[in-house]
């Protein structure tokens, strides 16, 4: 029996913007590394075979002398410059993953992974073909109308808020995202593509399967998230 290929794609080409630094959340430093880092250790150590890293166009070089090179991650196969959007920077990171049997596609400032969720969303997306982690939500959601009024209040039991590692078969995403492109030069869609699972479900017609998430695994896109970092990892 083959062993599949599984290879990770993290994310490291977001301006961080909200964070109101010159330097990209991403490469600010958590404790005694970047935020970065931790990401791409928490693959090193995990079962996944490779992983491409998707950098910033000018930011090639960097990661590859300051951030791969200088802790020596070896998995870390390629690095690939990303686009304008996230979905665009996904796209690059898949053609550089060809041959791959299944990707995980993480957010670089997701730093507090851990081996069980990767562990997890490995072993589910073997079975189901697609799957992403996801916790429920705490608070009650309220959707907006135009005027900025309550238009409705989903049932909370059933919200949940995505995250990542977001897990596919390879062709099944390679799949979604080539009829996406298609869609878009037809004029036929004009989809906000905020995640990859929105693209399966979407353009390959595929269920996601939602795997238990972690509370933990926060997304850092403002300074209070970095100090939330912070507490949660105890550095």
């Amino acid at each position: 029996m083959n062993q599949k290929k599984f290879t990770a794609i993290v994310l490291s080409a977001g301006s961080g913007s909200r964070m109101h630094s010159d330097i990209p959340k991403q490469y600010m430093m958590l404790g005694k590394y970047p935020v970065i880092y931790y990401s791409l250790q928490a693959f090193e150590k995990s079962a996944a075979d490779s992983v491409i890293l998707v950098a910033g166009p000018k930011d090639v070089s960097f990661c590859k002398k300051e951030i791969v090179g200088k802790y020596g991650f070896k998995k870390v196969q390629k690095i690939v410059a990303g686009g304008a959007e996230r979905f665009l920077s996904v796209y690059e990171g898949l053609k550089a993953a060809e041959g791959a049997d299944y990707v995980l596609i993480h957010d670089g400032a997701r730093p507090l992974l851990s081996a069980d969720l990767i562990e997890r969303c490995m072993e589910t997306v073997e079975k189901e073909k697609a799957c992403i982690p996801a916790v429920p939500v705490k608070d009650t959601i309220k959707i907006s109308d135009a005027e900025g009024y309550v238009a409705d209040t989903p049932e909370r039991s059933r919200m949940c808020a995505a995250q990542t590692p977001q897990c596919f078969a390879y062709p099944l995403l390679f799949l979604a995202y080539q009829k996406f492109f298609d869609a878009q030069a037809r004029g036929m869609t004009d989809l906000e593509v905020t995640d990859d699972a929105m693209l399966v479900e979407y353009f390959a017609g595929r269920k996601v399967k939602l795997v238990e998430g972690s509370h933990y695994n926060i997304k850092i896109t403002t300074p209070e998230d970095m100090r939330m970092a912070e507490i949660y990892s105890n550095i």
